[in-house]
């Protein structure tokens, strides 16, 4: 993954990462999420368990 460094104003409302990300391949954008996911994963250590699933139970009544 290639470093890019770009200095800009607090004040400046131009969405950058935005710029940054849109020029990148979709390949290269799934790569770089899963390289974040990999390192919360080791930050998590032992307590990562995956995704979390969510059910819904819902009982049906006679109409």
């Amino acid at each position: 993954m290639e470093i890019t460094v770009k200095k800009i104003s607090l004040k400046d409302n131009y969405n950058y990462d935005l710029e940054y990300w849109l020029s990148k391949t979709p390949e290269e954008r799934f790569k770089a999420a899963e390289e974040l996911r990999n390192r919360y994963k080791k930050y998590l250590g032992n307590a990562y368990t995956g995704f979390q699933r969510v059910y819904k139970i819902t009982k049906r009544t006679k109409s």
